[in-house]
């Protein structure tokens, strides 16, 4: 059977042979003699379990290690038995703008740098794309240690279409920023991944609600392969009931289902995008402007819908 670039993959003369052929291969020399490069490393999102030999080599040779927590790094080194082989800088959103230049700078004299965060990929929602800009902008070459992901877990797991989607990470704080970026959303036709904090999600999902309608398709996925993973699927008026009748813990990724071909819905839709707006301080004219920007009716047509529904 041919692979993806239709031709037969050689078989393999002994497994050991290919393993520490994959081993040798994880520490790849950098692009010119003298100079060093970028990894970014994915690390576990729960289970230990996960974490990769590529991970590990690479942080027991890296010449830096950046790390998002250096408190979460210690825990994970312990966790799997492993030694840092080489100088822990912290590198978090606080002060990336700030150790980029330092950390490109010894990179470019020849160090290999190890980027990792507190669980998953970085700079998916993370740090590390300042890093990776910074480096493609002066020639520096980044490879990555691929691994755990909770954006692709939640998204295999919620059962909802998986061959177009996008990562929306997490909403705005303030309910008007929120509605309004909601409301851009509401006609995306992918599948949507979020992030939200235990304690926010009750009026993400009321939020959802409201602009995506009741029956939309979703799931709650939560403490992803850990202990106590679970994955809540239900259209968005029962994962709402849901989370007013329980105590939310532990990280949560939210996937929802696009919006179905077709489907502009109407104006009367857009109505309580309108009212929450203007449950902030804004003025309703204001408000329906920015409701109905981008969308198919008129200032008109939605400022003619906010009355009728005030009887």
């Amino acid at each position: 059977m041919e692979d993806d670039f239709g031709t037969d993959p050689a078989p393999a003369d002994n497994d050991s042979d290919v393993a520490e052929e994959a081993l040798d291969s994880s520490l790849a020399p950098p692009a010119k003699p003298g100079e060093g490069y970028i990894v970014l490393a994915a690390t576990p999102i729960g289970n230990m379990g996960d974490a990769s030999a590529r991970l590990i080599a690479w942080l027991g040779t890296a010449d830096i290690v950046a790390a998002e927590d250096t408190r979460r790094l210690h825990r994970l080194v312990t966790s799997l038995g492993v030694k840092v082989g080489g100088q822990i800088i912290s590198y978090h959103e606080h002060n990336e703008a700030v150790k980029t230049a330092e950390l490109l700078t010894q990179v470019q004299s020849g160090k290999t740098l190890l980027m990792v965060t507190d669980a998953g990929m970085p700079s998916v929602s993370d740090p590390g794309f300042r890093l990776v800009a910074a480096a493609v902008e002066a020639g520096v070459k980044v490879t990555a240690a691929p691994g755990p992901s909770a954006v692709l877990t939640a998204l295999a797991l919620s059962g909802l279409p998986t061959d177009r989607f996008c990562f929306e990470g997490f909403l705005p704080r303030k309910s008007g920023e929120r509605a309004s970026r909601l409301h851009d959303l509401a006609v995306e036709k992918r599948t949507m991944v979020f992030f939200e904090a235990p304690h926010r999600l009750e009026a993400m999902l009321r939020a959802l609600h409201t602009a995506f309608g009741p029956s939309r398709q979703g799931a709650v996925c939560r403490e992803l392969t850990k202990t106590y993973e679970e994955v809540i699927r239900r259209p968005l008026s029962g994962l709402l009931e849901w989370a007013e009748e329980n105590q939310i813990r532990g990280e949560i990724a939210i996937v929802v289902s696009g919006a179905p071909a077709g489907d502009a819905g109407t104006v009367e839709d857009h109505v309580a995008a309108v009212n929450e707006l203007m449950g902030q301080g804004m003025r309703m004219k204001e408000a329906v402007a920015v409701i109905s920007h981008d969308v198919h009716f008129s200032k008109r047509e939605l400022y003619s819908a906010v009355l009728a529904a005030r009887g």
